[in-house]
């Protein structure tokens, strides 16, 4: 039916209103992204402790374990371990292994000192990260004491010995895609404490040995 006539006026008539399912369905999916976002933010601060997790469990990526005892027995089977330090760019220290290379048996204790001196006139803190080559030898070498991811402050020229004791897992003869493996080299790396730190030096869980 056309305009309704009412008198001499002629009265259109209204549109209906469009409905709200239109809008409520704009709503639904504004909710959802957002929902997705959240749950994304969440996932990527959750994946780095998750992550160091993973790898302090499986040795996955060159790292090491942490052991609260020494094996009962060492076997016959040597092993040698390097040693290698590094500074990164914005830390002015000195760092370096007291010894590059050492022979040991596997499951025995060992005690190895590097060296760190701060070369700057000022007050200057770092924190380590670690890591052992080959990595698939990672899940077999383990430490009863070290100084990584404990923040060290060094004054101006002070210079101080950081302890490592360490030993090669036995278990390791149990598997024989290792049995060719004569050499792992320790790899510690300092960083400055302040600003952003890389993966491996997140918050770190474990207990301080």
């Amino acid at each position: 039916m056309g305009p309704c006539e009412r008198g001499d006026r002629t009265v259109t008539e209204q549109a209906p209103k469009p409905t709200t399912d239109l809008d409520r369905r704009h709503r639904n999916v504004a909710a959802a992204c957002s929902l997705f976002v959240a749950v994304m933010v969440g996932a990527a601060f959750a994946a780095v402790p998750l992550y160091d997790m993973f790898c302090r469990a499986t040795g996955f990526d060159g790292t090491t374990q942490v052991a609260k005892s020494a094996p009962a027995a060492a076997l016959d089977r040597t092993m040698i371990v390097r040693f290698d330090g590094n500074v990164a760019p914005g830390l002015d220290w000195d760092f370096r292994p007291e010894i590059t290379t050492t022979t040991v048996k596997v499951g025995e204790t060992k005690l190895v000192n590097f060296k760190v001196r701060n070369r700057s006139d000022r007050e200057l803190s770092g924190t380590a990260t670690y890591n052992v080559t080959p990595e698939t030898t990672g899940a077999y070498f383990a430490k009863l004491q070290c100084f990584c991811f404990t923040e060290q402050t060094l004054k101006p020229g002070e210079e101080i010995d950081m302890p490592v004791a360490f030993f090669v897992d036995p278990t390791i003869a149990d598997e024989r895609e290792l049995d060719r493996v004569k050499q792992i080299t320790l790899s510690y790396t300092f960083f400055p404490a302040k600003g952003p730190k890389p993966l491996a030096a997140v918050k770190d869980d474990r207990p301080k040995l």
